[in-house]
């Protein structure tokens, strides 16, 4: 039942054999009994229940809402739900509940799929590991598979999800969602995606709605949609698409059929490698898989091309700087006064202000915004905020040359290896792992391209790898539609987690 597609769980649904009160109380039991992983700051049972039952309803009527009605979904806590507490995992919105639902949220209920909860993440999104928020750090589903229990021995460290939406990643890998929404600002999405073995797409810029989504960098911010298929994210993508008049930076949507086609004829496809993604600190292991899905493309009769993106070794430190000036912008209005966390110390406005920010705030978060207020000084602005922009719009005419070249998709590791152990990711600090996590990913972002990870093989630990696939802004269906071909070469395991050393026996 937890391991159906959506399409296969709609029909079901449909035709009695599951019922989704059913199902969200299996989901629901799981997400308890996979509390280890931290996945969920928040579990609306009560809600998700009354949500099942109403679908039940209508199914039983044959009147569904669409093709989501009643499946099972989660949220990362950084998008706003109305009266359901939404933290960005952080002291300073611990209480905080929103009086509207983001966009997308409101498009997925109107749907009819039902809430299971509000998952984990790195503080206001800052972090590759989804270890630095205010809840505890999220552990990845992979860490308790037999594969990696076996060749790392029962009292391995655990292994990180990534991050940001490392939570959104961790309930749709523990099989406790059928999909979740995460956010990705430089690989906040693709990241998790690839070291939980599932798909995880960004949008090309505008074409999913930011309102709700509390900002990290307005600039690259994008709704990341996460699911265990290809199939499932274009059926997810095709429902929420589109332009939002709460949202100026948003687009009407481009035709494209909900479902992807059966069969791709690859050879119609250029596959382009980038020789500036072969970076420093690049796994032999991961290297390798990259070589051999471009030699399944090849073999299948897709040109195959080296392609060059010349300004790719400039655009970390570039994204850098635009992130942390955003950042600093963004994270003003969080000061005591008319929402989220407020200091008891407020002997004087200005003290109230810096005590409520020091105790809302992590250090990376308060160090984010120190640096991005150092970039926006006056005498700094035209040297480091807008040489990045210049800079910025290199990056992006690379991948137009590329593109306009006659380049379909662009091929590419996701991750520099596959998921590092906790104590070794932690002797590093996050502005560190956030750079050497992000330097495949946030190319895109940066020039609003839609880009998707794709799990390809269980690396010599059982951990998953996976590679990115990059396309033209708003030809997300035609990316998909390449991915779903290449997850079909691969024939990528599914995830079989085994709780004996635990409690339970059980095996989703």
């Amino acid at each position: 039942m937890l391991g159906l597609t959506l399409k296969e769980l709609s029909l079901a649904f449909r035709e009695g054999r599951i019922s989704p009160t059913e199902l969200c109380r299996k989901c629901l039991n799981h997400i308890k009994k996979t509390q280890h992983l931290n996945a969920y700051i928040t579990v609306t049972e009560e809600l998700s229940l009354k949500q099942a039952q109403e679908s039940e309803r209508r199914l039983l009527r044959g009147v569904p809402k669409g093709p989501l009605d009643g499946v099972p979904f989660a949220v990362k806590d950084n998008f706003c739900t109305k009266n359901i507490r939404t933290t960005c995992a952080s002291r300073m919105l611990k209480d905080y509940f929103p009086p509207f639902n983001a966009t997308v949220v409101q498009k997925l209920l109107d749907q009819g799929a039902v809430l299971m909860g509000k998952t984990n993440m790195d503080e206001f999104a800052m972090g590759a590991g989804s270890i630095d928020g205010a809840f505890g750090p999220v552990k990845n589903p992979w860490s308790y598979t037999e594969p990696y229990r076996t060749l790392a021995g029962p009292e391995a460290s655990w292994v990180i999800t990534g991050g940001s939406s490392g939570g959104s990643a961790a309930a749709v890998a523990s099989l406790t969602s059928y999909l979740a929404l995460g956010s990705d600002t430089g690989g906040s999405t693709r990241n998790p995606g690839a070291l939980c073995g599932i798909v995880a797409l960004k949008p090309t810029y505008g074409l999913l709605s930011r309102h709700g989504l509390i900002p990290l960098v307005n600039s690259m911010d994008v709704p990341g949609i996460l699911t265990r298929n290809a199939g499932d994210a274009s059926l997810v993508l095709s429902l929420l698409q589109g332009h939002d008049v709460k949202d100026s930076t948003s687009v009407p949507a481009p035709y494209s059929p909900a479902d992807l086609p059966e069969k791709l004829d690859v050879r119609k496809i250029c596959v382009g490698i980038p020789k500036e993604y072969h970076a420093l600190g690049l796994s032999p292991e991961t290297l390798a898989e990259w070589s051999r899905v471009a030699d399944l493309f090849e073999g299948a009769g897709a040109r195959v091309e080296q392609v060059s993106l010349p300004h790719t070794q400039h655009s970390i430190v570039c994204y850098h700087v635009l992130c942390h000036a955003e950042v600093a912008s963004n994270m003003a209005c969080f000061d005591g006064v008319e929402y989220g966390h407020r200091s008891s110390i407020d002997s004087s406005t200005e003290v109230m202000y810096a005590t409520t920010r020091h105790e809302g705030f992590n250090d990376v978060v308060r160090g984010r915004i120190l640096s991005g207020n150092y970039f926006l000084l006056k005498q700094n602005y035209q040297h480091y905020f807008v040489k990045a922009q210049k800079i910025r719009r290199l990056i992006s005419d690379d991948f137009r040359r590329v593109f306009s070249a006659g380049v379909d998709v662009l091929l590419t590791p996701t991750t520099l290896t596959d998921a590092t152990c906790y104590r070794d990711f932690t002797q590093e600090d996050n502005r560190t792992r956030s750079a050497q996590e992000d330097v495949f990913t946030q190319p895109a972002n940066m020039a609003g391209l839609p880009a998707v990870s794709v799990p390809t093989a269980l690396s010599s630990r059982g951990l998953p790898i996976g590679l990115q696939l990059i396309g033209r802004a708003l030809e997300d269906h035609k990316l998909l539609s390449v991915a779903q071909w290449m997850e079909q070469e691969v024939a990528f395991p599914s995830i079989s987690v085994h709780y004996t050393y635990r409690e339970s026996s059980d095996t989703i």
